[in-house]
């Protein structure tokens, strides 16, 4: 008999973060007085609940994983963690699931609801649900315990992920895996070569796996070949501004099945297989062809062509901005499911996938040269050269090869211009096909900081009061502009200003409204996208004569990042590079002069970043501009204290105030800023 490799870690092992599981002995442990008594823990400051046990076991020779849980609910937001969720996809089944609520003061209370099975994703055939249960009667300083077992039949095996580090502190943990007899010590009769992936027919012939531990924890399989590590006092996954996805930062050990001697052999294999599937889909049709030579013209060079083409695909239905529609409502409207890119060009729509491999099939169909690259989506995950799956590439971007060059195209974002990366898709590792069927691996490089900017403008009517009012617009290009147009692809007209307003009001001064008017340029993604925005209400503060304003209309606030936190334990990842620039003329009250203004300077990070004060003023008007430039959109946590210097700065310099005075004007009319380096 063959046994099979069929489960998918991404639909078992999604509910990790928060359950755990444990040996198959393990029953519900009586609390001791102290946990009961618990109200803080030392050992984590400040948390919401802690782990006070978590067990994982997995047993591929008996088709089992259970897992088991024991928390204490510290405080208010510490009782979401009494819902439980738990996917599962296939032929899995979810069993045994038990669990109770004990007091401070011991009282136990039983989970005796059942289980809610509800559907997570549906495709064809294939669907993941999910098992649902809360634990009863959960109140601050109680005790959570639950256990549950998946089950999967015989004739499959799996491949384990255990998650060390959770999202709060763990005390006791411990993990265990019985790989498949076949890739264990002494076990005879039985050989690894009857396991074969169902996706590529190959023999798995190598149990391999991948850890990132606490220092001086190490996983090596026993004499048996088991595998179990046992772990006290593990650290809350870090809570950091600007980190990257923090599930590649945590400690957690993966084991993989595979037909692959080395990593080197498993990444070779699995883009050759895949750049066969690309090829398979994005095959060039007469239909393709034809489509192709009715958009560009034998005379346009070979860059127009791939921008013709791009802005064609651009324009039809992407799904993954709409509304996926359901089997019933393609089989009224006659739709099939997209086997090819010829299917999505006659049905004018298809996901970002299927848009990205139609495009990649019309460029070929105009006679250019043009590879697919997969890419990892850096919003959702940090590519692991030691993680052996191929699921960490998510996206796929299309090289072209025009005019002697290489261009890199985004075609499955919507409303992204031709020759412009999503910043989620840059800085991030990739493999891409070659000529003659070749395959290699690269990263897309960071897109110049000057491609994206917002750039506030507009003049605003002061009265003697500190009463304003007029008219601001925000210039947006790049990654700011391409944000706002999904943003409005999901939401109507009514929505998509009130999601800007929303944003406005936690950066204007306190006091001020600001409400978009309308937009220019929503539909052109070429273009710059233009926010009209209507100012009013009160922002300064009077004292005698004197009237106070913020020096910096957009940084009243205080928001400056980094400036209280004195340590960093993780990288920063701003997202991308940016300049912005804010522009504001104030309209003076009559009677009243200009008697002190954020002074001009410039301050700089060498290489990296610049912030940039000017102000100029005349007898009726003040005019104040600020400019931050912003060259990096990562930094390695080494740096971070040069990088906390620099911003330390900027909020020294954006807490300056604009001051009005009433009186006679001074014979050299109002007071400026002087320039410093």
């Amino acid at each position: 008999m063959k046994i099979t490799a069929i489960l998918c870690r991404a639909a078992l092992l999604a509910a990790m973060p928060c359950v755990a599981g444990f040996a198959q002995t393990t029953t519900f442990q009586t609390p001791t007085p102290d946990e009961l008594k618990m109200t803080a823990d030392p050992k984590a400051p400040g948390a919401a609940a802690v782990y006070l046990n978590l067990e994982q076991t997995a047993n591929d020779n008996l088709g089992t994983r259970t897992f088991y849980a024991r928390i204490k609910v510290l405080t208010e937001k510490g009782k979401e963690l009494a819902t439980i969720e738990v996917p599962y996809g296939g032929s899995l089944k979810v069993d045994a699931i038990k669990g109770r609520t004990i007091h401070s003061d011991g009282t136990v209370i039983p989970l005796e609801v059942k289980a809610e099975d509800l559907t997570m994703v549906k495709a064809g055939d294939f669907q993941v649900k999910k098992k649902v249960f809360t634990l009863p009667s959960v109140e601050v300083g109680s005790i959570l315990e639950y256990r549950y077992d998946i089950n999967y039949p015989e004739g499959s095996v799996s491949s384990p992920q255990w998650d060390v580090q959770r999202r709060y502190f763990v005390h006791q943990s411990r993990y265990a895996f019985t790989p498949f007899k076949g890739f264990m010590t002494g076990i005879g009769n039985i050989t690894s070569s009857q396991i074969v992936n169902r996706r590529t027919g190959k023999t798995l012939d190598t149990l391999a796996w991948s850890s990132r531990l606490p220092p001086g924890v190490k996983l090596a399989p026993n004499a048996e070949g088991r595998f179990s590590i046992d772990l006290t006092d593990i650290p809350a996954a870090p809570d950091e501004d600007w980190m990257p996805p923090s599930d590649s930062l945590l400690f957690k050990v993966l084991f993989y099945y595979k037909a692959a001697q080395s990593v080197e052999s498993f990444w070779s294999d699995e883009a050759k297989i895949w750049s066969k599937e690309v090829n398979h889909f994005a095959d060039v049709s007469g239909v393709l062809k034809a489509a192709a030579a009715g958009i560009v013209s034998p005379t346009d060079e070979e860059i127009l062509k791939a921008k013709k083409l791009y802005d064609a695909v651009q324009a039809l239905e992407n799904t993954d901005y709409t509304r996926k529609k359901t089997e019933s409502e393609m089989k009224t409207l006659g739709i099939k499911e997209s086997k090819r890119a010829e299917d999505v060009w006659k049905q004018k729509s298809g996901d970002s996938e299927e848009i990205a491999l139609l495009y990649l099939a019309m460029v070929r169909a105009a006679g250019l040269n043009a590879y697919a690259m997969k890419v990892t989506d850096r919003s959702r995950r940090v590519f692991d050269v030691q993680d052996l799956d191929a699921d960490q590439y998510d996206d796929t971007l299309v090289i072209v090869s025009a005019g002697g060059q290489e261009v890199l195209t985004d075609p499955g974002e919507k409303m992204c211009p031709f020759q412009t990366i999503r910043w989620n898709h840059t800085l991030t590792a990739g493999m891409r096909q070659a000529a003659n069927n070749g395959a290699g691996f690269l990263s897309v490089p960071e897109t110049n900081y000057t491609l994206n900017t917002t750039t506030w403008t507009g003049e605003l009517k002061v009265s003697e009061r500190g009463e304003v009012s007029g008219d601001l617009s925000d210039v947006m290009k790049g990654q700011e502009a391409l944000r706002w147009r999904q943003t409005a692809l999901r939401n109507d007209d009514a929505e998509l200003k009130k999601q800007f307003d929303r944003a406005l009001a936690g950066v204007v001064p306190e006091g001020v409204e600001a409400h978009v008017d309308h937009f220019l340029g929503l539909d052109t993604p070429d273009t710059n996208l233009v926010a009209a925005v209507k100012v009013s209400g009160s922002m300064g503060a009077a004292t005698g004569k004197r009237l106070l304003l913020p020096g910096f209309f957009f940084e009243s606030r205080g928001s400056t990042p980094f400036v209280k936190a004195e340590k960093r334990e993780t990288a920063v990842d701003m997202h991308y590079g940016e300049k912005s620039v804010e522009q504001i003329t104030y309209d003076l009250p009559a009677g009243m002069t200009v008697e002190g203004a954020p002074t001009d300077a410039t301050q700089t990070w060498p290489g990296l970043a610049r912030y940039i004060v000017k102000t100029k003023a005349t007898p009726e008007q003040m005019i104040v501009l600020r400019q931050l430039e912003r060259a990096f959109s990562e930094a390695k946590p080494e740096e971070y204290q040069d990088l906390r210097g620099f911003y330390q700065k900027i909020a020294t310099g954006d807490q300056q105030q604009l001051v009005l005075k009433a009186g006679a004007q001074s014979a050299s009319g109002a007071t400026t800023g002087s320039s410093q380096q």
